[in-house]
C-alpha cells in the first residue's frame, strides 16, 4: 500500500519506519493537511495525519479524487475529521486510542505540580542567583478536593493519581465508572457543582459538540478564586476569551494547559524567528498564573512506540481486507 504521512515530524519518522519494515511503501512530508496540500495524495491509497491535520469535507472529498481511500490518524482525538463525511463518501477512519493514557496523566500532574509550587519561575530566579522564597508559596495537595471532568482512559488514571495524593476526587461524566467510586471513593456530581466544590479540575473529555466551549464564563464564575484548571484534552473545550478575563479579574488561581484553542498553524512549529500574530495567545504566555507546553502531553517513548505501532497496523488491517478494530463509524465515542 503506498502511504503519505502528512505532518510528519522528526521524532515520529523513525518509529514509523520500524514498525513498517517492508510492508508499505511510505513517503513522510512536514506538511499539514489541508485543502492546499490534499492534491500530494495524488496515486496513493492511504494517508497518515496527526491531530492538527483539516480533514473537514472539503479536504475529503479532494482526497476522494485523489484516489485516497484510507486515513489513519497518529491520534486518539479525531474532532479536525469529519468522520461522517467520509463514511458516506467512502473513506475508511482508523484513530489511535490507548497509545498511552499514562503519558497524558502524568503530563496534567506535572503541569499542576510545576505551576503551585512555581517550578518555572524558581528556576528562573535561581539562574539570576537569586533565593527568595517570598513568590514561590504554593499548597498542599493533600486533603483538597479534585475535580475530574471526563473518567475515560486518562481521566480514570488521575483518578488514581490524585487519591494517592491523599485528594478528595469528584467527577463528571456521562457514564459513571462503578469501579473508581467502589475502590476509589469517587463521587459523581454535576459539573457547576463539581468546579464550586473543587480546589483543582483536570479537563480529561473530547472535544465535541456537547463539549465546545463548555467551560466559559459562568462556570468560571462559579469556580473558587484560587483554583487551578488543567487541559491537556483539546483547546476548544475552553473558551479562550472567558478565561483571559477570568484569569485577568482572580476568578480563577491558574490554568496549566498543553493544548490552544485555535494552535493550528502554531503549534508544532518553531516561531521563534518571525514570531505568532495571535493576540490572545500572546497575552495567556504571559500570564503569570499560566503555564502552557506546546502539545506535548503524548510525546513520551513508549506512546510514539505505540503510535506507530498502531498506524501500521490499521494499515495492514485494510491491505488484507480484514476488520480495523480502531476504524471509527457513526457509533463511535472516544473516550
Amino acid at each position: 500500500m503506498k502511504v503519505l504521512v502528512y505532518s510528519a515530524k522528526d521524532f515520529e519518522i523513525k518509529n514509523l519506519e520500524k514498525s513498517n519494515g517492508d510492508k508499505h511503501k511510505i513517503k513522510f512530508v512536514p506538511d499539514a493537511l489541508s485543502p492546499t496540500t490534499a492534491v500530494m495524495a495524488a496515486g496513493y491509497d492511504a494517508i497518515s495525519i496527526f491531530s492538527n491535520d483539516d480533514a473537514s469535507l472539503v479536504v475529503l472529498e479532494i482526497l476522494q479524487e485523489m484516489g485516497v481511500k484510507y486515513i489513519t490518524l497518529r491520534s486518539t482525538g479525531y474532532n479536525n475529521v469529519s468522520v461522517k463525511s467520509a463514511k458516506r463518501i467512502g473513506l475508511k477512519v482508523a484513530h489511535a486510542p490507548e497509545y498511552s493514557p499514562h503519558a497524558i496523566a502524568e503530563h496534567a500532574v506535572g503541569l499542576l505540580l510545576a505551576l503551585n509550587r512555581k517550578l518555572i519561575q524558581s528556576n528562573e530566579q535561581v539562574h539570576r542567583y537569586n533565593f527568595l522564597l517570598n513568590d514561590l508559596v504554593g499548597f498542599d495537595l493533600n486533603g483538597k478536593t479534585v475535580g475530574i471532568f471526563g473518567t475515560g482512559r486518562i481521566g480514570s488514571i488521575l483518578v488514581k493519581i490524585f487519591h494517592a495524593f491523599g485528594c478528595k476526587v469528584v467527577a463528571n461524566d456521562v457514564r459513571r465508572n462503578q469501579y473508581l467510586e467502589n475502590h476509589y471513593d469517587l463521587e459523581y456530581l454535576p459539573l457547576e457543582e463539581l468546579c464550586r466544590t473543587s480546589d483543582v479540575i483536570s479537563i480529561n473529555t473530547p472535544l465535541n459538540y456537547e463539549t465546545h466551549h463548555i467551560f466559559q464564563e459562568p462556570l468560571f464564575k462559579a469556580m473558587k478564586k484560587d483554583v487551578i484548571l488543567i487541559n491537556t484534552a483539546r483547546g476548544g473545550i475552553v473558551k479562550t476569551d472567558d478565561i483571559i478575563q477570568a484569569l485577568k479579574q482572580g476568578d480563577i488561581g491558574g490554568y496549566a494547559t498543553d493544548v490552544y484553542e485555535h494552535e493550528r498553524g502554531v503549534f508544532f512549529k518553531d516561531n521563534s524567528k518571525k514570531g505568532i500574530q495571535d493576540e490572545q495567545l500572546k497575552e495567556l504566555i504571559s500570564m503569570p498564573n499560566v503555564l502552557l507546553t506546546p502539545h506535548q502531553a503524548f510525546a513520551t517513548k513508549e506512546a510514539l512506540k505505540r503510535i506507530a505501532e498502531t498506524t501500521i497496523y490499521n494499515l495492514d488491517c485494510w491491505e488484507a481486507g480484514k476488520t480495523c478494530k480502531n476504524e471509527l463509524g457513526f457509533e463511535t465515542i472516544m473516550l
